[in-house]
């Protein structure tokens, strides 16, 4: 029978253990599947990658058709539409890959407006003036379409060579949100490799994570870790 010191000490190296393996594979990533929770479409485009690491692994986008599996994903674009999308990439596979290349640009001139936001300050001069860049090029686009017996609803005509076409929703996302009586609501996820932008409409501005069963249960879990760290030195 293990004495009391002893078991002690087994058991928390255990518990220690199964942290550690837990803080691992929790940064792993579907990158099948995109996680929207951001409660805006230009939050949840910017949290395609995490703002606090620089690891690679942490990256969602690598290709044109990760942007049109997020757009479909996000109900920006109907499958239809992405695999034409699709298609058309691989016939002109030099301007999928620039086209991607400024959705990139286009992702850090979004974090660029909201992430000081989040922070109590103002957006960035220069990604401002480039979001109305982009939406000089984006508005001729949107349009009201029928789609029903005396019904409308906002659309987008593009033609079949527009590769920017996943881009242009948020685009127009971004400007709406940065007019809108929601702008104070930004917050900012304290995860350190974190760093994902979302809507705070909890009922007393508290929301701190992007997610509670993610980098909320890994900081729980790091206090355990330390909690049990501390109690085996003891």
């Amino acid at each position: 029978m293990l004495s009391s010191d002893l078991r002690q000490k087994v058991f928390g190296e255990q518990t220690q253990l199964l942290i550690t393996n837990y803080l691992m594979s929790s940064h792993k990533i579907d990158r099948e599947r995109f996680k929207f929770n951001g409660g805006w479409p230009c939050l949840d485009y910017v949290n395609t990658r995490n703002w606090h690491s620089r690891d690679p692994a942490f990256e969602r986008f690598t290709h044109y058709t990760d942007l049109l599996r997020w757009a479909e994903q996000a109900g920006l674009l109907g499958e239809v539409e992405a695999e034409g999308l699709r298609q058309q990439a691989e016939r002109q596979p030099a301007l999928a890959a620039a086209v991607f290349e400024q959705g990139l640009t286009l992702r850090e001139t979004i974090y660029q407006l909201f992430a000081p936001i989040a922070a109590g300050g103002l957006p960035d001069p220069a990604a401002l003036a480039e979001l109305n860049r982009w939406l000089a090029v984006t508005l001729p686009h949107r349009v009201l379409q029928p789609v029903g017996q005396g019904s409308f609803a906002w659309g987008w005509v593009a033609g079949s060579e527009a590769l920017e076409r996943p881009l242009w929703p948020v685009v127009y996302a971004a400007a709406e949100l940065l007019a809108s009586d929601r702008l104070h609501k930004i917050g900012k996820c304290a995860g350190p490799s974190c760093g994902w932008l979302f809507l705070d409409l909890s009922r007393n501005g508290s929301r701190r994570w992007c997610a509670m069963n993610d980098c909320g249960n890994r900081a729980k879990a790091r206090r355990h870790y330390r909690r049990s760290r501390n109690s085996s030195l003891d």
